[in-house]
């Protein structure tokens, strides 16, 4: 197999990448394993504060209770995008040589865990407003400051409070795989297909069907006779993908299909043993680090195989 990411990608959080000499089953041992197998970070424990609070300038007293239940807003943190860095050796609770003979609750060292705070109160008494919405933005950060919220998903709701209201909590993130929860999965929108060309089988009166009605591309080229060039054939990936887009303007229902209408002038052929492979991350992972683990995770589970094997038949 050969993976080449497409000329532009990734962009953003999004990437398209061209696996060739492969089959659909070796592309979609891939898409498992980015879906199940890639680990990620994510709240899994939060201990919450309870009783009342008295602010000691104003003297007002707020109590631990708000709008949702403890359990909802735990719910919530867990599936906020932790920041992931492979490269700085986080490893699994189960995994962490200081914490893999203590009993479940002790477990959580600098090691193993990701520690977060938040402490938020709802408006003074005297306040105009009557609600105070707590988002990830409120959420600090006590371990090293590269394990803070990105700015993209610093408007992500929580809850929100009312007067003589508090939140607190300390939440710990931990490393996991999508298999287990939803919250460890890193990636969305998984999807493979096959390759395609684009033929120009009848230019002219045929195709103008289609390229009379002014379309363009992503990057903002004409759809005309000239993307296809002398040879009357696209095998460029993204304009693929712009093409069969168009070509539903002129499809069935449309009333420019059949032999009086477009009749099929451009046509797309699969091209053997090549996909194209797509996907986006929640960006608690970039999308090249996101593939590499997945790489990385199908290699050691053949690399365990074989050695099972070698030792069955000895």
């Amino acid at each position: 197999m050969k993976a080449e990411i497409i000329n532009g990608w990734p962009q953003g959080n999004a990437i398209r990448i061209l696996l060739t000499e492969t089959t659909t089953a070796q592309v979609n041992s891939i898409r498992r394993a980015l879906i199940a197998d890639v680990p990620k970070l994510a709240i899994t424990r939060v201990d919450f504060a309870q009783g009342i609070n008295q602010d000691n300038s104003t003297g007002e007293v707020h109590e631990s209770v708000n709008s949702l239940p403890d359990e909802v807003i735990a719910h919530r943190l867990a599936m906020i995008p932790i920041p992931t860095h492979p490269e700085e050796g986080i490893v699994f609770p189960e995994d962490c040589d200081n914490c893999k003979d203590m009993v479940e609750k002790d477990k959580g060292c600098p090691s193993c865990q990701i520690l977060y705070s938040l402490k938020v109160q709802g408006h003074p008494k005297d306040s105009d407003e009557e609600f105070k919405y707590v988002y990830a933005s409120d959420l600090t950060v006590i371990s090293d400051p590269m394990f803070g919220l990105m700015e993209e998903h610093q408007r992500i709701p929580i809850t929100l409070l009312s007067k003589g209201q508090y939140l607190q909590f300390y939440a710990f993130a931990t490393l996991g795989r999508g298999r287990d929860h939803a919250k460890w999965s890193p990636v969305a929108a998984v999807a493979f297909r096959p390759q395609m060309r684009a033929i120009l089988n009848k230019p002219g009166k045929k195709a103008n069907v289609l390229f009379d009605l002014g379309l363009t591309t992503t990057d903002g080229q004409p759809i005309d006779a000239k993307l296809f060039g002398k040879d009357k054939i696209i095998t460029d990936i993204d304009l693929i993908f712009d093409l069969e887009k168009a070509i539903h303007q002129v499809g069935a229902g449309t009333g420019r299909d059949g032999k009086k209408g477009f009749d099929n002038a451009i046509t797309f052929e699969k091209i053997d043993n090549s996909f194209v492979f797509t996907f986006e991350t929640d960006g608690s992972l970039t999308p090249v680090q996101a593939f590499n683990g997945a790489m990385k995770e199908l290699k050691g589970r053949f690399e365990n195989l074989s050695g099972e094997i070698e030792r069955a038949i000895a």
